[in-house]
């Protein structure tokens, strides 16, 4: 029999090591699933892990992905470095696709919409996603809601909503009856940083929104108030730091970032309003956060190992028959291997 026991002093170098262990761990219960399965198990897990990775054009497709999942990880890490947790990135990011479609459709007449119209169909997006992050904060605060209920039952209503209207108000009048709005015009879609690929701008914003994150924490009285708020509440509140300012600080950034990256898939990737604007970007972000332990510069490793998840998973059942679900066994084992590192970080197996 053994126990766990509490280990004096956790060793730093290894909580930062443990992510690296996690994903090796990850390719390792890989390796015996595809070999339960029938498959040749070192090429299976090649074309996971490697096939996506081997071009230009596949690194490109791997950056369309990092962008949104690195948007709302950033925002993610900042509110549970506060011990704010926003389940409901996912409601957010689809409001601001939402908020962000309704701005283009509206100024969108075929004509190049610009810098200036792209600029506000942006911040637009980015808005949607704080308004409806600051319903979260608003519950919270006024009435003490648990913060991980609301926004996680406010993903559904956001899903909805979205269903709702590209069946209705912003339906294709000239689409045949299917649920989408109209294509934009180029004028609205993000510029490509590579000519050929799909990896548009928002890949350099969400860079830039890591950095901020990084600035904003690390360099910030703001930053380490929210911090100190996360780790020690009483103290923070001997301090005279504002609990609520900061409840407030983080869901609306977390949100806007999340909408900035519903505002990206809908002008870069996607380019219309769909029943659907994201595969689960915003939940598969909250295992980012926590692999890039809520660094706003670690979550930039996790976001390429998430997004290679993503594109392996789509090449396994394209190539090996492997079912959709592929994708989110591989991030559920990541987690999961992840806690484990944990667990034996600050605790030692001891036999009893």
């Amino acid at each position: 029999m053994f126990r766990l026991e509490p280990r004096a002093q956790p060793s730093i170098w290894m909580a930062w090591f443990s992510p690296v262990l996690a994903v090796l761990l990850t390719m390792f219960c890989g390796l015996i699933l595809f070999l339960a399965v029938g498959k040749d198990p070192f090429a299976s897990l090649a074309v996971f892990f490697l096939e996506p990775i081997k071009d230009l054009r596949g690194w490109s497709e791997v950056g369309v992905k990092v962008a949104p999942l690195l948007l709302i990880s950033v925002g993610l890490a900042i509110c549970f470095r506060a011990s704010v947790f926003n389940i409901g990135a996912e409601g957010q990011l689809v409001v601001g696709a939402i908020a962000s479609g309704a701005v283009i459709l509206y100024f969108d007449d075929g004509s190049n919409g610009g810098f200036v119209l792209m600029s506000l169909a942006l911040v637009a997006g980015a808005v949607g996603g704080a308004l409806w992050a600051a319903i979260v904060a608003l519950l919270r605060d006024r009435y003490n809601a648990n913060e991980i209920l609301v926004s996680l039952m406010l993903v559904y209503v956001a899903e909805l909503l979205l269903s709702y209207l590209v069946h209705g108000a912003l339906m294709d009048p000239d689409g045949f009856g299917f649920p989408q709005s109209r294509l934009f015009s180029d004028g609205f879609l993000l510029p490509m940083i590579l000519p050929g690929t799909r990896l548009h701008l928002g890949i350099l914003l969400a860079v830039i929104a890591a950095l901020a994150g990084w600035l904003y924490l690390s360099r910030s009285f703001s930053g380490f108030k929210l911090q100190v708020g996360g780790m020690a509440p009483r103290a923070a509140r001997y301090a005279g730091f504002s609990s609520r300012r900061s409840l407030w600080t983080v869901l609306c950034v977390s949100g806007a970032l999340a909408g900035l990256a519903g505002a990206c898939e809908i002008m870069g990737p996607i380019g219309q309003l769909t029943p659907s604007v994201s595969p689960g970007y915003g939940f598969a972000a909250i295992i980012v956060a926590f692999v890039g332990r809520l660094h706003p510069i670690g979550v930039v490793f996790s976001s390429f190992i998430m997004a290679l998840l993503y594109i392996g998973g789509e090449l396994s059942q394209s190539r090996l028959g492997m079912p959709s679900a592929i994708t989110g066994i591989f991030q559920g084992i990541l987690l999961f291997s992840l806690l484990a590192c944990d667990v034996l970080i600050h605790n030692r197996l001891r036999r009893k």
